[in-house]
């Protein structure tokens, strides 16, 4: 037990000796009676309420990763925001000693704080706890908005438009302030006088589309809520006989490889990290049962992937020369 435990009083030559035999013989150590003896059984809970959603799967998967690299085990449950299933699976994740839970959000909307059912540290990613004394680990939403419009002005656009999902979600919200904060930065007005909130859907993008272009015809930049509507709103531009990027660049958002690279032209769009997102939460989970939590929210930084639909700038025009006047003939 000394040696496969890696106590310290075994001489290393010996403990080898035991190590080697032990994988001769297959033998695996209890993890039940070892957690035990040291109080932990080296098991996480996580928790979700979409278990088959498209962000939720690359934040499961990074979370996964790195309590593997820790030789740690999963115990994956799916509420499917249902509070009935969710209160079932923290009782039976409790019953089987986990050492901690992670749960994420569907959406980065508040959440309502399980923690006080919990006796056991938790980390809340993607979905924001409602209780200021959680830790929720979050993708910084406004962040990676500012990073789109950076990108825009850096390109000389001067007349950008933005078109997005339902107002009610937060993302959307938190988008538009990102947004906003580099446009009055720089002294430029968003194109259409306001933000076209709708649907995070091709056909709401495609509308929408119709109508900031019939507003606002001088548009030269659209920065959208998501890929999806990105993609619909370069339907539009190519159907209204404008060309992308040329006359119109557009930037969107998540990065979801099935819209955004197969996008014609394929699309400079904004990346979560939602692999790294899930894995920062695992960090802190590790902090926590070490004893050094830290209660708050941590926004971790998106990034941006350049593709065509930006391109580069603009060549400027050259200056205008005034007309000369003919001499006249000796």
């Amino acid at each position: 037990s000394k040696a496969i435990n890696a106590r310290g009083e075994v001489a290393a030559a010996t403990r080898q000796r035991v190590l080697d035999a032990a994988a001769e013989l297959s033998f695996r150590p209890n993890v039940l009676a070892r957690g035990l003896i040291s109080g932990r059984t080296r098991t996480i809970g996580l928790l979700t309420d979409e278990l088959g959603g498209r962000l939720s799967i690359p934040i499961l998967l990074g979370a996964e990763n790195a309590l593997g690299n820790e030789q740690m085990s999963v115990l994956l449950c799916d509420a499917r925001g249902d509070a009935i299933r969710r209160r079932h699976y923290i009782r039976e994740l409790l019953a089987r000693q986990v050492d901690g839970f992670i749960v994420l959000g569907d959406s980065n909307d508040l959440r309502p704080s399980l923690t006080r059912d919990i006796p056991v540290p938790v980390v809340y990613v993607y979905g924001e706890s409602t209780d200021p004394g959680d830790l929720s680990v979050l993708a910084d939403d406004e962040g990676g908005a500012r990073l789109a419009a950076d990108h825009l002005v850096g390109l000389r656009r001067r007349r950008i438009g933005h078109i997005t999902g339902p107002q009610s979600y937060r993302a959307a919200r938190d988008r538009v302030t990102g947004l906003r904060a580099v446009l009055d930065d720089h002294g430029l007005p968003l194109a259409g006088g306001a933000p076209l909130y709708g649907e995070w859907t091709q056909r709401w993008g495609r509308q929408a589309a119709r109508m900031l272009l019939t507003a606002d015809p001088g548009v030269d930049a659209i920065f959208c809520g998501n890929d999806q509507i990105a993609t619909g709103v370069a339907d539009s531009v190519r159907d209204l006989g404008r060309h992308v990027p040329d006359d119109i660049a557009i930037v969107g958002y998540d990065n979801w490889e099935v819209f955004a690279a197969d996008c014609r032209p394929p699309l400079t769009t904004v990346d979560l990290n939602l692999e790294q997102l899930g894995a920062t939460a695992v960090t802190h989970l590790f902090a926590a049962l070490d004893g050094r939590s830290a209660p708050g929210v941590i926004r971790q930084p998106c990034r941006l992937v350049i593709r065509e639909s930006t391109g580069p700038p603009p060549a400027p025009r050259p200056p205008e020369t005034p007309p000369t006047a003919d001499r006249p003939r000796p």
